[in-house]
């Protein structure tokens, strides 16, 4: 079993509108965005990035806004729910102001023993917030969110997937320990995390294959403090038979990909570099930062890409 991952780093979602996507973070969650830059794959798309202060890993929500995608169908094969963890006794406090600002999907519940507001993204992403005793990691206090109901993080990711079992061992392989069940839902976490500590397995075995488009989580990435410890967990997994890609330079970590038993993409990321290896931690996110085999575009990038609206 490894111990080198330390929760989440980051999730990575597609989305149809940039300055829709961007308002939804920056102003209805009251998260930081921490960059502004474009697909490695894909330059003419923005990637967003928002997340706490500095972008701390466990706390950073990516998206890839295209313009011209289809909407997302859910299904199996996908984390469903992204879920972030705010102070007890605040979901009164997020129920008034997602009522007020049009927020969709809005829905009390438990679960595990913790309450919960499910809502909608922009795109009909799955949200939801949990109510945690003592979260020690300190929110973004310039979002327009008071401190003492700001969102600290992610708590936890929920997988939908027909057959649970081969996922739920690669998990385990990973580092997590299964610590509870409700009903068809059994939650893993990792010991000595990083506060995002948390993967719910949801098991559909009747419900179709999801379809990738706008809404739809791209893939989860795991923390790993840096390099060294991504290779072995790379060599790890390679030993045990997952194809994994070799590591690439994303500018802000490095990353390993591969493809789970129920069809979820992972991804295993460095807390190194940072954020700030490219613009002060005052100023992160404003200005429009280019990966260097990219930086040629940045006229034709600044006159096309749509305008942010900040």
């Amino acid at each position: 079993m490894l111990d080198q991952i330390k929760g989440l780093h980051h999730v990575t979602s597609m989305a149809k509108d940039a300055r829709q996507n961007n308002d939804f973070f920056t102003h209805k969650l009251g998260l930081r965005r921490v960059k502004k830059t474009v697909n490695f794959d894909a330059p003419d798309v923005y990637h967003l990035y928002y997340a706490d202060e500095v972008g701390t890993p466990g706390t950073v929500m990516t998206y890839f806004p295209f313009p011209n995608i289809g909407k997302g169908r859910p299904g199996t094969g996908e984390v469903g729910t992204t879920i972030y963890s705010v102070p007890q006794g605040t979901l009164g406090y997020w129920e008034k102001r997602f009522a007020e600002q049009g927020v969709t999907g809005l829905k009390r519940e438990a679960l595990f023993g913790e309450n919960r507001l499910v809502f909608d993204g922009p795109d009909g992403d799955s949200f939801a917030l949990v109510e945690v005793r003592e979260d020690k990691r300190l929110p973004w206090l310039k979002g327009g969110v008071p401190g003492d109901d700001a969102i600290h993080g992610f708590h936890s990711v929920s997988l939908r997937l027909k057959d649970a079992g081969a996922t739920e061992e690669l998990l385990k392989f990973m580092g997590y320990e299964e610590v509870d069940t409700a009903g068809n839902v059994k939650r893993l976490a990792v010991k000595d995390g990083n506060g995002a500590d948390f993967v719910d397995i949801e098991t559909l075995p009747g419900v179709p294959y999801a379809d990738l488009g706008a809404g739809s989580v791209h893939h989860v990435a795991f923390a790993v403090e840096n390099r060294a410890k991504q290779l072995e967990v790379r060599r790890a997994l390679m030993d045990t038979g997952y194809q994994v890609t070799p590591v690439i330079d994303r500018d802000y970590f490095w990353a390993i990909y591969f493809r789970t038993p129920g069809g979820v993409l992972f991804e295993v990321a460095t807390n190194e570099p940072g954020f700030n290896r490219d613009e002060d931690t005052a100023h992160l996110g404003e200005a429009l930062k280019l990966p260097s085999q990219h930086a040629h575009l940045r006229p034709w990038l600044e006159q096309h890409l749509q305008p942010l609206g900040d």
